[in-house]
C-alpha cells in the first residue's frame, strides 16, 4: 500500500506528514531522516488502528479486504 508524504523545509527543520492518515506527523533534521520517521509513524498508527478496530468489533466479526 502507498501513502502521500507531504514534506517541506522549514528553518532547517524538515516537517512532513501523511495526506492520507490524520495524526502522522513529524520533524527532523534531514529529509531522510524525516522519511523514516514518517514509515515509523504510519505503521503504529496503522497498527493502532487496527487493534483498536478489532476491540470494537467484538464477537462473530468478519473481515472483507476493499478496493478503492
Amino acid at each position: 500500500m502507498e501513502y502521500t508524504a507531504i514534506i517541506n523545509n522549514v528553518e532547517d527543520n524538515w516537517v512532513g506528514w501523511i495526506e492520507e492518515i490524520p495524526g502522522v506527523n513529524c520533524q527532523e533534521k534531514t529529509r531522510s531522516k524525516l522519511l523514516e520517521s514518517l514509515k515509523i509513524v504510519l505503521r503504529e498508527a496503522l497498527e493502532f488502528n487496527r487493534q483498536d478496530a478489532l476491540s470494537v468489533a467484538g464477537k462473530g466479526f468478519e473481515k472483507e479486504k476493499i478496493a478503492v
